[in-house]
């Protein structure tokens, strides 16, 4: 597979994403259900910390691109939704971090929403990956 960075304007890159990402070559596609800050039991954790949810999401959403035989170097597209983005961008170091270890730059939409579906729920992460 091969990825091109689409950036006709590069303001973007310096926050950790791709205008667009044209892929190539690619013979799977996985698309991720959101992910938030949920246990293995299904349960919620780490109420009102934002910071927290948003790193156990992103281990969620690793979880399943792993157990599809990805990485987070496959995710071509990331949706975040966050209930309070004043609250979520300081916070935004920890996503863009990880995303950097792992060489990727997915082009990306973040919007803020009134709620999510389970109550308590701060953030989720939706993405696309290919192989």
């Amino acid at each position: 597979m091969q990825r091109t960075a689409v950036n006709p304007v590069t303001w973007s890159t310096p926050m950790g994403f791709n205008q667009g990402e044209l892929v190539s070559g690619a013979t799977r596609t996985l698309y991720i259900s959101g992910q938030t800050a949920m246990n293995p039991g299904g349960h919620p954790e780490h109420d009102g910390d934002i910071g927290a949810q948003l790193a156990l999401a992103v281990d969620n959403l690793e979880g399943v691109l792993i157990a599809a035989g990805m990485t987070l170097a496959s995710l071509v597209r990331l949706n975040v939704y966050a209930t309070d983005l004043d609250a979520l961008l300081p916070q935004y170091g920890l996503l863009a971090a990880r995303l950097g270890s792992a060489g990727v730059a997915p082009a990306t939409t973040m919007l803020e929403v009134a709620r999510l579906a389970i109550p308590g729920q701060l953030v989720e992460l939706e993405g696309t990956a290919v192989d």
